[in-house]
């Protein structure tokens, strides 16, 4: 019987997180064992139709210590003794000395309790998100022996101070991210102890995002659209900006999914820029929602930032959605987002924190019907030929295949002859 991986994530399920939950089940479906561990309980009360296919079971680290010492206090008697316990302790205390925060103490004591209470049959620990999760992956890592890689994304490549990746890296069996501008600064400051950093996009599943007619530029008003957070990075506020700006004459509306901190904010916002008649906040919806709402539309936008402290967007994956449903996207040059839309193109790309320029390429497909439905149709080409999520999964278990011999299945297919760069924008 081949090992279990443990999947050490933040929290689950995420409605924002399809794309970690469509990696576990590819990889389920290819014949890998899977155990998730959360570091926290679910906050959605909705989920996704992936997550229905999932059959990994699922275990909820404490997520306040407090809330179960009990728990904590039976682990870390169980750990103490066994042989990797100090240096996970040791390593604790150098990250501690340079990061003085309860959430360090906290993934410490995650740690333990995994450590305590993961079967033996869960050979090799994976975090998603090099921030916390990993943390507590490779404190739980350092205690019992076992290897730990990671996937990272956005946020924790780019937030976390460079000494903790440095230090990071060289421990991590092997780690894969989603885009070339995290792997290219993940490769500068370190080198897993299998290889560089892997470019792995996530791709999506273009069985599921599938327009079931010829794509078509509505007439009437203009439906433009967006799937996103409410939060700093995605822009939302420059956005409604753009709105005021655009002229008078153009008859649109918006419709927006997802929620957020901000959201609240946001609709105050469009209010006080009398946009709220023409606009429409759905909240948090589950992926059947989303494909409608895609499938509707006559442009997506999408505003990231890049904000101070480095947090910014990867590739966002509604972008490719809304791209294989045959909608004509705008969004901002932030994050890495160029890798998957090409100006003029597959899409129209404009300086982030730029309302004037959003109206203005809002305003340029509102009025310039062939240029829609050109971008529409090259957007929905390049997406089925470079981020289908089969393809993607193939290569990810094969690294896994690889890299993990004693968590891969019978039938593991040898990793793919064919560079990523052939495949990739």
């Amino acid at each position: 019987m081949t090992g279990h991986i443990g999947f050490i994530l933040k929290g689950y399920p995420r409605l924002s997180e399809t794309f970690i939950a469509q990696e576990i089940a590819s990889l389920e479906a290819r014949g890998f064992q899977i155990s998730i561990y959360s570091l926290r309980a679910p906050t959605d009360i909705q989920t996704h139709p992936v997550h229905d296919a999932i059959k990994a079971p699922v275990s909820y680290l404490p997520e306040y210590l407090h809330d179960e010492p009990a728990r904590v206090i039976k682990a870390w008697r169980k750990v103490r003794i066994l042989p990797g316990y100090l240096a996970a302790r040791a390593c604790f205390a150098r990250d501690g000395a340079r990061d003085v925060t309860r959430n360090r103490a906290r993934r410490f004591g995650q740690a333990m309790v995994l450590a305590a209470e993961v079967p033996p049959e869960v050979t090799h620990f994976h975090a998603h998100f090099l921030h916390t999760p990993a943390s507590v992956a490779r404190y739980a890592a350092l205690i019992t022996g076992r290897e730990w890689s990671f996937s990272a994304h956005a946020k924790d490549i780019w937030t976390i101070p460079n000494w903790e990746i440095e230090e990071k890296l060289p421990e991590a069996l092997f780690g894969a991210t989603c885009t070339r501008a995290g792997a290219d600064h993940l490769n500068g400051l370190g080198t897993p102890k299998a290889g560089p950093v892997d470019l792995m996009y996530h791709g999506i599943d273009l069985a599921r995002f599938n327009p079931s007619t010829e794509l078509e530029v509505g007439d009437g008003a203009l439906r433009i659209i967006s799937v996103g957070r409410g939060v700093p990075k995605k822009g939302y506020e420059h956005l409604l900006e753009a709105f005021a700006a655009l002229p008078p004459e153009l008859n649109w509306s918006f419709e927006h999914i997802g929620g957020g901190p901000l959201l609240d904010g946001l609709k105050e916002q469009s209010n006080t820029l009398g946009l709220a008649s023409r606009t429409t906040w759905r909240g948090s919806q589950p992926q059947g929602e989303v494909i409608d709402l895609l499938g509707r539309g006559d442009i997506f936008v999408l505003a990231s930032t890049n904000q101070p402290d480095g947090d910014r967007d990867g590739i966002p994956n509604v972008l490719a959605e809304a791209m294989a449903m045959g909608c004509a996207v705008v969004a901002t040059d932030a994050g890495a987002i160029s890798e998957l839309i090409t100006h003029e193109q597959t899409g129209l790309l404009v300086p982030s924190s730029d309302p004037a320029e959003m109206a203005n390429a809002i305003t340029r497909l509102a009025q310039d019907k062939p240029l829609r439905q050109h971008l529409a149709h090259n957007g929905q080409r390049s997406v089925r030929a470079g981020f289908d999520s089969r393809n993607w999964a193939d290569r990810l278990a094969a690294l896994f295949a690889k890299r993990i011999p004693s968590a891969a299945p019978p039938n593991a297919a040898p990793p793919s002859a064919t560079p990523v760069e052939e495949t990739s924008r």
